[in-house]
């Protein structure tokens, strides 16, 4: 399995920016679509966005659409999650995942077989 470790998460307030970061380790990058879920206190974890191995390809939830960005550096085994006009609702754990194979689109959880220990964004109002 590929290991991750994700990082970046924090506080900040309504509207602001924050971008996080998942670092790959162990496995050939480019041979996993990459993922970023989340999962807030109380709710069952949540597709958020998603990126073909090339980076062609991008699929994001409704509710992140044109707000966060998703992109890979393959060079670096590095995934990266750009989130703008942060809400409060965008408060949760954020967790990195990687699924091996070609599986479009990839927006369950349970595709991903390999999970970082997530980071926490907390938006406050």
């Amino acid at each position: 399995q590929v290991q991750l470790v994700e990082s970046g998460g924090g506080l900040v307030q309504a509207g602001d920016s924050l971008r996080l970061s998942c670092a790959a380790s162990g496995r050939t990058f480019t041979d996993y679509i990459m993922g970023w879920f989340r999962q807030a206190p109380g709710k069952e974890r949540e597709f958020a966005a998603a990126i073909s191995q090339s980076g062609s390809r991008t699929d994001y939830a409704d509710s992140v659409k044109g707000r966060f960005t998703i992109s890979r550096d393959n060079a670096k085994s590095t995934v990266i999650l750009a989130m703008n006009s942060l809400k409060p609702e965008d408060t949760a754990v954020y967790y990195c995942a990687a699924l091996y194979g070609f599986t479009w689109p990839a927006q369950s959880g349970y595709l991903y077989k390999s999970w970082g220990q997530g980071t926490q964004v907390t938006v406050s109002s």
